[in-house]
């Protein structure tokens, strides 16, 4: 199991750059990803159509290259976090957490002893299908295992103080378009509001040495919330990369053939 390049530079403070896979299924997806220079990819299973084979080919690649495969899963099951990693993942992002127990059930289910109590099969693509001693393969994996719980509710903002404070979570995702429903205002995320639940997010977070995330889709929110203190920072999809770049090129091409007419 190597070392987890993003978990190591978000305790040291640092921000680091990612994007999301929810729709291509080829596992050279990665590796263009890779090639492109992101740190990490999180592969969305709570809403796109993607099976734990599909998953599993992708993690595969990812160990070939310079980038941290992060799984969004499902559910907050044993299943739903325990086969991601099981397949390698490097780390898990978990939706719709919103109380203390939940947290306490993720760290249960994604931890080996003493945290946790993580179903125990080794021998498994996480650890390269080796032998390994289970003491030492246990507290490795314990270490280097990113968790991340996604915030996207305002009962979760408020009562941030005690999801973040469980031992084993690393970092906090927050989800604007949610949590702007939860609000009661869907899509209004620029909301007085939403802006200032964001801005605890990043303060509680910090507080209790956890590294604060968001998505973004524009390099003015990236540069603003990153500014603001978010570190964990995905940048656009699959989806929106393919068709809104296709969509400025056949737009700039079609205009160019009708001048010419």
């Amino acid at each position: 199991m190597r070392e987890n390049k993003v978990k190591k530079a978000l305790a040291n403070g640092e921000v680091v750059i990612g994007t999301m896979i929810s729709e291509v299924r080829g596992p050279g997806i990665i590796t263009m990803l890779a090639t492109a220079g992101y740190d990490f990819v999180y592969i969305d299973m709570e809403h796109s159509s993607y099976s734990i084979e599909t998953v599993a080919d992708m993690i595969a690649v990812s160990k070939a290259h310079d980038i941290v495969t992060i799984v969004r899963t499902p559910g907050l099951s044993r299943l739903a976090l325990s086969r991601p990693l099981d397949a390698g993942a490097e780390g898990l992002l978990i939706p719709q957490v919103e109380t203390e127990e939940e947290v306490k059930q993720i760290v249960e289910y994604t931890k080996y002893y003493p945290l946790g109590e993580r179903g125990m099969a080794l021998r498994r693509a996480h650890s390269n299908f080796a032998q390994v001693k289970t003491a030492d393969y246990i507290k490795l994996a314990n270490e280097e295992t990113l968790i991340v719980i996604q915030i996207e509710s305002e009962r979760a903002i408020n009562d941030l103080e005690k999801l973040v404070r469980v031992e084993g979570v690393d970092a906090a995702f927050i989800g604007p378009a949610d949590l702007s429903q939860s609000y009661g205002i869907p899509g209004q995320t620029g909301d007085p509001r939403i802006t200032a639940a964001l801005e605890r997010f990043i303060r509680v977070c910090n507080d209790h040495g956890v590294a604060p995330g968001i998505h973004v889709y524009d390099m003015e929110s990236a540069k603003k919330w990153i500014d603001a203190g978010m570190r964990l920072i995905a940048y656009s999809n699959d989806i929106s990369m393919i068709v809104d770049t296709g969509s400025k090129y056949t737009t700039e091409l079609k205009g160019y053939v009708a001048s010419r007419r």
